[in-house]
């Protein structure tokens, strides 16, 4: 079976800053893989650039053998790719539930957005009883809840995932957590990017760490679980 996601020699900079120095990677149908690395790393970088936000000075991208690069962040989520950025980018002042239709607003099957707007509401309770709330009301967990449940409307091949964790009690994160683990064994493959290494590699099946714009390690999640020092090598001593 060809990859969903094929990252090839990737080099992307903000002006003469090169923030990818030739990273390649590959997120298999139906897996999730984690992406590692301290800050600074280049960790956001990847994710932008597959999803159209940065335009890479070399390499290629290709989705179910189709290239990437080139394509407005519009097409490349009618292509089936969705981001949920750190920032989480919401409309703080609209509801909850126009927030997640506009996730849906290129899509014309109405009756399919509102078994996915359904399927949403289900995965993460909370949205429905909050669903005429301002989203800018809500707390940090319910937010990330909201910008995860926007990008699934559009009912994306692969979820690229930012840091969800950020800014998130812990056990909301857990509860997050359960929640992105049943949206992939669902069939949804995901590039997850994190900084709690312990969760990361528990729902991942394979984890790449970059370094300074480089992958420096990489390997099935469970087997660099196991490696010792990968911590205080690559990810800083803080890291959790």
């Amino acid at each position: 079976m060809s990859a969903m996601l094929e990252v090839a020699n990737l080099s992307t900079a903000y002006g003469r800053i090169e923030a990818l120095k030739g990273i390649s990677l590959t997120v298999p149908p139906g897996q999730v893989v984690a992406l590692l690395g301290a800050n600074g790393a280049g960790k956001t970088t990847t994710l932008k650039s597959i999803a159209g936000l940065l335009t890479p000075q070399s390499g290629s991208i290709h989705l179910e053998g189709q290239p990437l690069i080139g394509l407005s962040t519009a097409k490349v989520v009618r292509k089936g790719v969705s981001l949920v950025p750190q920032e989480r980018e919401l409309f703080p002042g609209m509801s909850v539930i126009d927030n997640l239709m506009l996730g849906g607003f290129t899509r014309k099957d109405s009756a399919a957005v509102q078994a996915d707007l359904d399927r949403v509401l289900q995965l993460f309770p909370v949205l429905g009883e909050r669903r005429r709330q301002a989203a800018g009301t809500l707390s940090g967990g319910e937010r990330q809840m909201l910008a995860i449940g926007r990008a699934l409307m559009a009912r994306p091949k692969l979820l690229l995932l930012d840091e969800p964790s950020l800014g998130v009690a812990p056990l909301i994160v857990k509860e997050i957590f359960a929640a992105i683990g049943r949206i992939n064994r669902e069939g949804t493959a995901i590039l997850l990017v994190e900084q709690k290494i312990r969760l990361a590699l528990a729902l991942a099946d394979y984890a790449y760490v970059l370094e300074v714009g480089r992958v420096a390690l990489e390997g099935p999640a469970k087997e660099l679980a196991a490696r010792g020092g990968i911590r205080q090598l690559y990810l800083g001593s803080s890291t959790p």
